[in-house]
């Protein structure tokens, strides 16, 4: 697929199996399933529907698009920022590079609130660090009642997230920018969620060059050692959050979920529990408000 060969024509398969040698070429791990990712988001398909496409033509204007592609996926970069749109708890959300990708351990998040929100009446939530508004927007459409308030200290990120709520149809989200680190919202609140920045700076430079080099730096860490925000919401939290109401957070890996849950070990909060996800992980922080 080249400049070069402008009377060549290629279908679905040809492009499968050109991109399996490339991506392998360029060292990476499952090249297959990469240019079967970038084809199913380029053509807005589920990748089992490549192979019963597979002799569709690609146009010329569609080849180069998509050469486009190929070329930012080989210097690593994520495939729903190239795509420009990712899925979340059955909901498509539009990404750039503003905010994080939603990731599917994130939805355990929205579990658990669900889970603890039980059948209560227009609940009132609070969500710290919107990005793309996948959380709030999924609550949002779970819970129809509710009412939401969702701040980030980023215009750009309130303004996809609004943007994100629109396309899934819900209206009972507010957006407020505001640092959650030298502000609190003035009333309180039922439950309150979040996926704080939580990497600390010393793994900074551990982490994939997909998430280093392209996710905003803001959002995955706090620049200190990973529970600058965990802190903050344990010392606010009687001002922010109801008697008997909930605060789940995201925790990272490792030893940091119990670094987490043990800053809330004080006689403010009636339960504290690490959550695991799908994969046996410790990554969910539920405590409740005395």
């Amino acid at each position: 697929m080249t400049a070069g060969e402008p009377q060549q024509t290629w279908r679905v398969i040809d492009l499968i199996n050109w991109g399996t040698d490339y991506f392998a070429k360029k060292n990476f791990e499952n090249p297959r399933r990469e240019i079967e990712w970038l084809l199913s988001d380029f053509l807005d398909c589920k990748r089992i529907d490549l192979y019963l496409r597979f002799d569709e033509l690609f146009s010329r204007p569609m080849l180069n698009q998509f050469r486009a592609w190929v070329k930012r996926r080989i210097n690593h970069e994520p495939l729903q920022y190239i795509s420009g749109r990712a899925e979340f708890y059955g909901l498509t959300f539009k990404i750039n590079r503003n905010v994080l990708i939603p990731r599917p351990e994130t939805e355990r998040l929205v579990e658990v609130v669900l889970e603890l929100i039980g059948g209560a009446i227009a609940p009132r939530i609070l969500e710290v660090g919107t990005g793309s508004g996948c959380i709030a927007v999924a609550l949002a459409k779970e819970l129809p009642e509710s009412q939401i308030l969702t701040i980030d200290n980023s215009q750009a990120a309130l303004d996809l997230a609004h943007s994100n709520a629109f396309d899934n149809n819900v209206g009972n989200i507010e957006f407020r920018l505001m640092d959650f680190l030298l502000e609190k919202p003035e009333t309180k609140f039922d439950f309150v969620v979040s996926n704080p920045p939580y990497i600390p700076r010393a793994e900074k430079n551990t982490l994939m060059p997909e998430v280093r080099k392209y996710e905003p730096e803001s959002a995955l860490t706090d620049d200190k050692d990973g529970l600058q925000f965990y802190r903050r919401f344990r010392d606010i939290a009687s001002g922010l959050i109801e008697p008997g109401g909930w605060l789940v957070l995201e925790t990272g890996l490792g030893n940091h979920p119990q670094l987490a849950a043990d800053l809330f070990a004080t006689e403010n909060f009636l339960a504290v529990e690490l959550i695991k996800d799908y994969n046996g992980d410790d990554r969910v922080l539920k405590v409740q408000v005395r």
